[in-house]
């Protein structure tokens, strides 16, 4: 098992590598004058150029500026946004907590409920139920997520009343304790039943063709065979075996989850990364979008890593297979 966890660590660790260098090669090639944007429309003087040319390592060759970023990374410094006049770490420390929030809550529950989609329309005997629920899902599948984003705040927002139509809190505040919890999940609502409905969709679809797999299989026979009851053969043999697949789907659909929060959070105007790459990419601030990406290639790694191991604890051939290779 630890050789296992090591072979993947090595293998995020060039992953991230790759990615910090790619992002950054390409962030350099796209037209435009950054010490402008940080100006904004009025002139920029020579001196006043150079100086922040000077600053921020602007003047430097490619190569050399690429080497003293990947150095400063190592060490834990990501830069200095020019738009926020901010050092990018801690922008995304402050930032980060409300997206993982975010997407982690709708990511979590668009796990259990998908898992229990995907479980009941495999098992329900009636074809119509199985039919509904298939439906349902590649409706909900096919949907792109700001589009659904928008149609909940049409229903419940602007039409019912019932929730804020964007934000994280209201400007002014006086709730303490529960009632303030209270007042902040009322606009988390939305953008959660946005993630939730992206990610059911999808575990529910791989969840009920990987059921509806094992209860063809023979051990499922053999268990019925035996005497089993049903309850006993699904929660102690289907559900176990059958969810295996879908733990592989978790780490990609977590790179999704973190990706859908640059269009989500633009949607509910949310604080949080998504937004932050947004207002960076219009503003050309190459280290906050660069520190933007390795945050969530980190996390996706991070993720996928998570599941390999999830993965191998559940299915001891995969432990086998890597301590012999």
């Amino acid at each position: 098992m630890l050789r296992h966890t090591a072979k993947h660590l090595a293998q995020a660790i060039l992953v991230l590598l790759g990615v910090v260098v790619l992002i950054f090669c390409l962030l350099q090639s796209i037209p435009g004058d950054p010490i402008q944007a940080m100006v904004g429309d009025m002139p920029v003087p020579p001196a006043l150029r150079a100086a922040l040319e000077e600053r921020f390592g602007l003047n430097e060759p490619f190569f050399s500026r690429l080497y003293r970023y990947l150095a400063n990374v190592l060490q834990g410094d990501l830069g200095y946004s020019m738009n926020y006049r901010r050092p990018v770490f801690d922008i995304l420390a402050e930032r980060f907590p409300r997206t993982l929030l975010l997407a982690g809550t709708g990511y979590s529950l668009g796990i259990v409920i998908g898992i229990a989609i995907g479980i009941h329309s495999a098992i329900t005997p009636h074809r119509g139920v199985d039919q509904a629920w298939s439906s349902l899902v590649l409706i909900g599948y096919a949907m792109p997520t700001f589009w659904v984003g928008q149609l909940l705040v049409m229903l419940f927002a602007i039409q019912l009343g019932w929730l804020p139509t964007q934000g994280m809190g209201p400007m002014i505040s006086r709730a303490t304790g529960f009632d303030w919890v209270l007042e902040r999940a009322t606009y988390l609502a939305l953008p959660v039943a946005t993630y939730t409905i992206l990610e059911a969709t999808r575990v529910a679809r791989f969840m009920r063709a990987s059921v509806a797999e094992t209860l063809e299989q023979g051990y499922i026979v053999t268990a019925r065979q035996k005497g089993l009851s049903r309850r006993e053969i699904i929660m102690g043999h289907v559900v176990r075996n059958s969810i295996l697949p879908v733990i592989t789907v978790m780490g990609y659909s977590f790179g999704t989850a973190m990706g859908g929060a640059v269009l989500l959070e633009t949607v509910f105007s949310y604080p949080g990364v998504g937004s932050l790459m947004v207002e960076s990419v219009r503003a050309r601030d190459t280290q906050a979008i660069v520190g933007v990406v390795i945050l969530i290639a980190c996390s996706v790694v991070v993720m996928n890593i998570v599941v390999d191991l999830l993965y191998a604890w559940l299915d001891p051939r995969i432990r086998v297979s890597s301590s012999q290779g």
